[in-house]
């Protein structure tokens, strides 16, 4: 067996990494699928997306909360324009007892 001279055209592909796709760059086969979904939304709902996501909203929440939560930014930042941190806001939603109701609990 000849050893194999280490030159730039035979590291690739030898057990050694290429430099691999750069910071940024979409996966072609991410953006592939990602036109075809939206190709196939705008043939399947000629309303409009928008009209289709309210139409799913409604019949199948669920699913539709599942999306919302995939497409929302994993993580919120809590800080002032100056840097220091802020305590996150937390919104209570409080059921208020019908205005009806004159029993004693």
């Amino acid at each position: 067996m000849s050893a194999v001279k280490q030159t730039g055209e035979n590291l690739i592909g030898k057990g050694r990494p290429g430099p691999g796709r750069p910071k940024g760059v979409p996966n072609k086969t991410t953006t592939v699928v990602k036109e075809a979904i939206l190709k196939a939304l705008d043939e399947a709902h000629p309303d409009g997306a928008v009209a289709y996501l309210i139409q799913q909203a409604t019949s199948n929440p669920t699913a539709f909360l599942t999306l919302v939560g995939k497409v929302l930014p994993m993580q919120v930042e809590h800080s002032n324009p100056d840097g220091t941190m802020r305590p996150p806001t937390v919104i209570q939603i409080v059921a208020a007892k019908p205005a009806d109701d004159d029993r004693n609990d």
